[in-house]
């Protein structure tokens, strides 16, 4: 057996038949009896064989692989789709054509999708990777020597290049936002505390409440799905409590728009009787009503700097490890109370 890539030759060997016969199993032939497919099938999944269906073509044209792998773990959040956006700018200008898949921060759909965009021979690989993904999960594409650039949430220990917002200085300003408001009751709402994301927001607040001596106080700190139904559910839950806040920080759009549905189920008007300040600063934020507040990230521009990586490394031919942090910045629009005629930071001056 050769080290390395196992290939079609390695696969004859173990299963006792020639390569054309391999060949004609990948293909699919009517050719090969059942017993033999399935005996070659067996052979493959023991040896960890990953067909390139894409690598089988590009011998046949004699071209070079034209393909971008971009991953999701939430389609659904305006978030990925505008960072997808700004991939798409870069990778179609290079001549690229990019596959995009969601995986619902499902694990082994992200699994799935992955093996099946390097049998269609990607050139590289963008993932927002789906929650408790480890360094082993990426360590095949690694080891194959596929550029990868991991977007939004960091995977500990893997040897690929991240790029990420500077989650901790956004709700740092957030939080100090609101108490230059006269707000003292802030709290943090939404997002998975198994992600790192989580934690990098969540030290800006606690940093931030040390800064504004606010006091310490965990049931402010509610976590859900960064979703807006979450938000909503959130949102509840901080109400809920005795000393009840009246501000919060959220842990992106999604759930600050899900905060402000939960607010107006309760007859409490966002902006006006309760300041909500958001985190990414998607499309519909200036639009929302009120105009969210938010953490500014910019996701076509991620999505436009992830794709640039890519592609470097794709031209340089080696993927060496790059992490990159964006800047963030606060925009202050009407849902913290500002610029609408709003008395809400006056009152607990």
């Amino acid at each position: 057996m050769t080290k390395g890539r196992v290939t079609v030759i390695d696969i004859a060997k173990a299963a006792g038949v020639s390569k054309s016969t391999v060949s004609l199993v990948l293909q699919g032939s009517s050719l090969v009896n059942d017993a033999t497919r399935a005996k070659v099938n067996s052979v493959m999944r023991d040896l960890g064989y990953v067909y390139n269906r894409g690598a089988a073509n590009l011998r046949q044209s004699g071209s070079n692989s034209k393909i971008i792998g971009v991953v999701v773990n939430d389609l659904t959040n305006s978030f990925f789709a505008e960072l997808a956006v700004g991939v798409d700018m870069v990778v179609q200008s290079a001549g690229f054509v990019q596959f995009l898949s969601n995986t619902s921060e499902n694990l082994d759909r992200q699994r799935e999708v992955i093996a099946s965009m390097r049998e269609h021979g990607i050139s590289g690989l963008i993932l927002s990777p789906a929650r408790g993904t480890e360094a082993s999960d990426l360590k095949p594409l690694v080891a194959s020597g596929i550029p990868v650039v991991v977007a939004v949430r960091n995977v500990p220990g893997a040897k690929v290049s991240s790029i990420a917002s500077d989650n901790r200085q956004g709700v740092f300003a957030a939080v100090q936002h609101l108490v230059s408001l006269g707000h003292s009751r802030i709290a943090f709402l939404g997002g998975f505390r198994d992600t790192a994301v989580f934690h990098e927001r969540l030290e800006g607040y606690r940093a931030a409440a040390r800064s504004c001596l606010l006091g310490h106080d965990e049931d402010l700190v509610v976590d859900s799905a960064p979703s807006r139904a979450g938000g909503a559910e959130a949102i509840g839950r901080a109400l809920s409590i005795g000393s009840k806040p009246t501000a919060a920080v959220c842990f992106n759009d999604a759930v600050a728009f899900g905060a402000c549905d939960g607010l107006r189920a309760k007859g409490i008007e966002p902006g006006k009787e309760f300041a909500v300040v958001g985190f990414d600063d998607v499309i519909e934020a200036k639009t929302a009503v009120p105009a969210l507040t938010t953490i500014s990230v910019d996701p076509q521009g991620m999505g436009r700097r992830a794709a640039q990586l890519l592609l470097k490394q794709i031209s340089a031919g080696k993927a060496e490890a790059e992490t990159i942090v964006s800047s963030v910045r606060l925009v202050v629009r009407e849902s913290c109370g500002t610029g609408n005629g709003s008395t809400l930071g006056r009152k607990q001056a």
